[in-house]
């Protein structure tokens, strides 16, 4: 049979447990998986910028493009020292507008992902995707199931309406899919906006989703040099949450709002909140302690960014800046917080994992779990529940207004930070980037269902669900 793969583990037909341990035929060692990428996103985006621009169809949605890259190089590929594979794209000319849509040119794209080799990232997610990232901090490349790379497909239409109607997002912004296929085996891999920069030291890092159930960090996990925390660990270590001014917490949570509510429209759960935290305060001391000597976070220089709305900042920003620019030099991009010993952070956040579904599979999962343990405390969950979950944990335990950081007055939309003087060791950085809104006029968005949903595939055949009830044990 063929196999779809997954950081060269196989996904096709069996369980997380009995997936076999494939070596791609192609010897998927990361640099030919690279190389392929490379090659192929080359060829694609080049071959697509000589075709004249039209409006995205519907039928561009569901297009895949094929072309075969023999090692020996043909009439339309180079020569590569790799073995022979065959690339797909998947709805190119839908993904060209998607790129234009956030400023991206094709030479810009094709620079950052294919004018130097990828970085291949020491921490793969915990479903056995592989990361790579450009050199220029800007995208991220995951490697993804099938039924992902499908899901994303159907998911296409409805949500870059919602992305086009509204940029500034926290959710994911999917810049390009694609297959690399040799030898009767398939990687799926998405290119995506970049959320924490290497450029900037992460002295914490929290994946969140407002659930408790097996919500801590593994033991193995914590040994790592850069760990991510879960949610009973940001409980315990951040008991005090994180404190934004006014201004900067409205425009947040609205923002969370907004995208829990196209996620829950999409039937989607299991989702993330990918949160980095850059303590200044912490960076500075680190600093002196070294004599500044040596490479430090804050020296390194800043790749100029290539996508808009692509920063934390920009992504909760609203209608603010109207025709002016950002001046997030001061933040690279970073979210202006302080914690609960007073110390200046800046806050990397992205939602992160939107591929879930709420299918059979994640019901049953859920039904399992919740014979066993309290159902409102597991990450699965129906999508209406999950989101108010989620929400209510980001802006009640997350993230918190603070009555003493007081946003500097916006002037003709750039972001100005004041330093406020704060009863603690540190000082407070505020942002102001929305026009004054009642706290009341926050929280109405839930009124609103004007989001397209996807529809059900068929009806659930409930005698094979009887017979696949042995899926349950993998959940355990």
């Amino acid at each position: 049979c063929r196999h779809d793969l997954v950081g060269g583990a196989c996904q096709s037909s069996h369980s997380r447990r009995e997936r076999c341990c494939f070596v791609f035929s192609f010897q998927t060692t990361s640099s030919a998986l690279k190389g392929a990428i490379q090659l192929g996103i080359g060829y694609t985006v080049g071959n697509l910028s000589s075709k004249p621009e039209r409006d995205v169809l519907m039928q561009d949605f569901y297009v895949v493009e094929s072309i075969f890259f023999p090692s020996e190089g043909s009439n339309l590929t180079p020569a590569h020292h790799f073995p022979d594979f065959r690339f797909k794209t998947y709805a190119p000319v839908a993904f060209r507008y998607f790129r234009e849509l956030f400023g991206i040119r094709p030479d810009d794209y094709l620079y950052s992902l294919c004018n130097e080799p990828l970085i291949e990232l020491s921490n793969p997610g915990a479903s056995g995707s592989v990361f790579y990232l450009t050199r220029d901090d800007e995208f991220i490349i995951k490697t993804v199931m099938h039924k992902e790379a499908e899901f994303l497909q159907k998911l296409l239409p409805g949500y870059y309406m919602n992305l086009n109607q509204n940029p500034r997002t926290l959710l994911p912004k999917f810049f390009g899919l694609y297959c690399v296929q040799s030898g009767g085996k398939n990687i799926r891999v998405v290119v995506m906006n970049n959320v924490l920069p290497r450029v900037v030291r992460m002295h914490l890092k929290f994946d969140l989703k407002g659930s408790t159930y097996k919500r801590r960090a593994s033991k193995k996990e914590r040994e790592k040099a850069r760990p991510t925390f879960k949610d009973l660990d940001f409980m315990q270590d951040i008991q005090d949450g994180l404190m934004l001014d006014q201004d900067t917490y409205n425009a947040l949570v609205k923002t969370l709002q907004r995208d829990c509510l196209v996620l829950e429209s999409f039937k989607i759960m299991d989702y993330s909140l990918l949160l980095g935290v850059h303590n200044i305060d912490q960076s500075e001391r680190e600093r002196q302690m070294e004599g500044c000597q040596g490479d430090n976070d804050e020296k390194r220089p800043v790749a100029q960014q290539k996508a808009l709305y692509s920063t934390a900042m920009e992504s909760i920003q609203g209608g603010a800046a109207c025709g002016g620019t950002i001046d997030t030099d001061d933040t690279m991009g970073g979210i202006p917080a302080v914690n609960g010993r007073g110390e200046r952070l800046l806050l990397f956040i992205g939602i992160i994992d939107i591929l879930q579904s709420y299918r059979l599979i994640k019901k049953l999962e859920h039904t399992w779990k919740a014979l066993v343990h309290d159902g409102d405390t597991v990450s699965v969950h129906r999508p209406g529940f999950y989101a108010d979950r989620f929400l209510k944990f980001m802006s009640g335990s997350v993230f918190k207004k603070s009555s003493s950081l007081k946003s500097s007055p916006s002037k003709k939309g750039r972001v100005s930070l004041t330093v406020t003087k704060i009863g603690g060791p540190g000082a407070a950085w505020s942002a102001s980037q929305l026009p004054s809104e009642r706290d009341e006029n926050i929280y109405d968005l839930r009124g609103a269902r004007s989001f397209p949903t996807l529809e059900d595939e068929g009806i659930y055949r409930i005698f094979w669900a009887i017979e696949r009830t042995a899926v349950l044990a993998t959940f355990q």
